[in-house]
C-alpha cells in the first residue's frame, strides 16, 4: 500500500473515532475512502475475473488498539461487500486465534484452533483477513487454485471428475438453522452458466458419516478427495505466504482452496497470533448452481448470501469465545 493510501485509511479511522462510532453504527459514508475504495474495486475485479487471490500489505497495525483495528477493518469491509455471519454466535467480524478448540470435533471450527488446517473453502463468496499479530512459529498460509486442480483431474482422471460433480453429504458442524437436519447434500464441483465453483471441507464431509442415515462414502468418493488433497499440496497448483502484521488477504472461495500450518504462540498473551476475518458477499459474485442453494440460499450473482444464521438473536463484531 502506498503512503497516501495508508494516510487515507488512518484519516478515516480518526474521523470515525472522533464521532464516537462503533462497528455497529459505522456506515460507508462515515469511513470515507475516495482513493482506497477504487483500490478495493480493483481487488474485487481481480478476485472474480483474474487471480482469485489478492494481498495488500503494509498497514501499520502497531499504531492502533485492537478496537480501532476492528473499526478500521469493518470500514474496509463496508467498501468491499456485505459481511455475513461466520457462526451461529453471529460474529460478523471473527477473531482468528487459538481458543483451544478441536478442529476435528463434531462442531470444530478452524479459526478457533491452533491445529493444522487442511485445504478447504469457507462458506461465503470472499474471505478476507487482516493480520494483527503473527505466531512465534508456524501459521503459514497456503493457497491452491481449485480451477487448475479441476482441469488437472479432467485431464488425468475423468472418472473421478464425474464423482466430484455428484453429491457428497456434509455436516453442518452444529451451525444449522433451528429445526434443520444436521447434514445436507452438496457436490464438491459445480458449474452454472459457464461459471465454475468448488466447495470443499473434507472434515465436514467425514463428520457427516457419524449420522447412521447418511450414505456411506464410496471408495470412488474417498479416492477423489485424496486426489484433491494430493494436488493441493503440489507447488504447481498454489503458493505459500508468511503473514506479516498489516497484511490484508482476500480470497475468492469459488476458485481457491486455502490451508494453514499448525502454529505455536508466544507465551505472553499480548503477543499471541491474532487475525481478524470477514466473510463477504460482493456485488460482482458469480451465479451458483442449484445444488449450492442449501448453503447460499440466494444463488443469483451479486446477492447477499452464504454464512451461518445467528441463533442468539444478535450479531457481534468479535468472537467472544468458543463453546468447545
Amino acid at each position: 500500500m502506498s503512503a497516501s493510501e495508508i494516510a487515507e485509511i488512518e484519516a478515516a479511522i480518526a474521523h470515525a473515532r472522533s464521532r464516537g462510532l462503533t462497528c455497529a453504527t459505522l456506515t460507508q459514508g462515515d469511513f470515507p475512502l475516495p482513493t482506497v475504495s477504487a483500490l478495493l474495486e480493483r481487488v474485487r475485479q481481480a478476485l472474480e475475473g483474474r487471480y482469485g487471490l489478492m494481498v495488500m500489505r503494509g498497514f501499520p497495525v502497531e499504531r492502533y488498539s485492537v478496537q480501532d483495528l476492528r473499526l478500521m477493518y469493518w470500514g474496509i469491509g463496508l467498501h468491499t461487500g456485505v459481511a455475513v455471519s461466520q457462526s451461529r454466535n453471529g460474529d460478523l467480524l471473527g477473531d482468528v486465534k487459538n481458543f483451544n478448540s478441536d478442529v476435528n470435533s463434531a462442531k470444530g471450527r478452524g479459526y478457533t484452533s491452533k491445529q493444522r488446517l487442511h485445504f478447504h473453502t469457507d462458506s461465503c463468496d470472499v474471505v478476507c483477513l487482516v493480520v494483527l499479530k503473527t505466531a512465534q512459529s508456524g501459521g503459514i498460509s497456503m493457497i491452491a487454485s481449485s480451477l487448475a486442480i479441476h482441469h488437472e483431474i479432467a485431464r488425468t482422471r475423468p472418472d473421478l471428475l464425474k464423482v466430484l460433480y455428484e453429491p457428497y453429504y456434509w455436516s453442518w458442524q452444529e451451525q444449522e438453522a433451528s429445526g434443520a437436519l444436521p447434514y445436507y447434500p452438496q457436490p464438491i464441483f459445480t458449474s452454472e452458466h459457464g461459471y465454475f465453483s468448488s466447495r470443499y471441507i473434507r472434515t465436514h464431509i467425514e463428520s457427516a458419516q457419524r449420522f447412521p442415515e447418511v450414505p456411506r462414502l464410496t471408495s470412488a468418493q474417498i479416492e477423489a478427495m485424496d486426489l484433491i488433497d494430493q494436488l493441493c499440496n503440489e507447488p504447481r497448483f498454489g503458493l505459500s505466504m508468511k503473514f506479516e502484521p498489516g497484511d490484508f488477504q482476500f480470497l475468492n472461495n469459488h476458485v481457491t482452496y486455502h490451508a494453514r500450518t499448525e502454529f505455536d504462540d508466544y507465551p505472553e498473551p499480548e503477543r499471541r497470533r491474532h487475525l481478524l476475518r470477514m466473510w463477504l458477499s460482493v456485488p460482482n459474485s458469480r451465479p451458483l448452481n442449484a445444488s449450492m442453494g442449501t448453503l447460499y440460499t440466494d444463488r443469483s450473482p451479486g446477492a447477499v448470501r452464504g454464512g451461518f444464521p445467528s441463533r442468539v438473536g444478535r450479531y457481534v463484531y468479535e468472537t467472544l469465545g468458543w463453546d468447545v
